[in-house]
């Protein structure tokens, strides 16, 4: 059985138990503290070089870490990660722009908010954030003013990698009023049957 080491206030950690919800696939959990850092001195850190979750140890022992490569090695040959080579590589993009352009604007300014950081930072460093941000989530908007979903017309990894910061734009500091698409598709993902709350408090 796969494990999972997870905290579960981690979006990231949530990408990688949505799929695995989506695919019915049984796992184990093991929780650590990554917020408060205790996942880089605890007894999971040696199971990658960062020490971060998510984290999964495969049956025969081998692990894998950083979300999005978690996603894509999970969804192989499922519904989630479309056949066409073409729009498997949409897909790969789109993991590539939530890693660089979500997890860490939204992502950082979340996690900053949740731990009480935020007032602490910059005031241009926010600034900055909250602009790519803001230039992001416009770019998914006018995308997604298109097709249903972010890499095709289908649900795919990308929109659950996608919607793990994405819709926690307002605890961010950011409006996303002006995105009637983007608002649209956080709705459509939501409301699916499978769908796993993705919020839980810090602990």
């Amino acid at each position: 059985m796969i494990t999972l080491i997870d905290y579960r206030p981690s979006q990231n950690a949530w990408k990688v138990r949505q799929l695995l919800w989506h695919l019915r696939l049984p796992y184990q959990s093991e929780f650590v503290g990554a917020f408060e850092n205790k996942g880089r001195n605890s007894k999971h850190a040696p199971l990658d070089h960062w020490g971060p979750v998510p984290v999964v140890r495969l049956e025969d022992g081998r692990v894998l870490s950083e979300s999005n490569t978690i996603l894509w090695y999970l969804s192989d040959n499922t519904a989630y990660r479309p056949d066409d080579p073409f729009t498997q590589a949409k897909v790969f993009q789109w993991l590539s722009f939530e890693a660089d352009y979500l997890q860490t604007t939204v992502g950082s300014l979340h996690f900053w908010a949740l731990t009480g950081e935020l007032s602490d930072r910059p005031s241009d460093l926010l600034d900055d954030k909250r602009a790519t941000a803001n230039r992001a989530l416009s770019i998914l908007n006018r995308e997604l003013a298109t097709q249903p979903f972010i890499a095709a017309d289908t649900y795919s990894i990308a929109d659950i990698a996608i919607f793990a910061y994405a819709h926690l734009a307002a605890n961010a500091g950011i409006s996303t009023g002006h995105l009637p698409a983007f608002e649209a598709w956080v709705a459509r993902v939501r409301a699916r049957h499978d769908f796993l709350a993705p919020m839980h408090p810090l602990c």
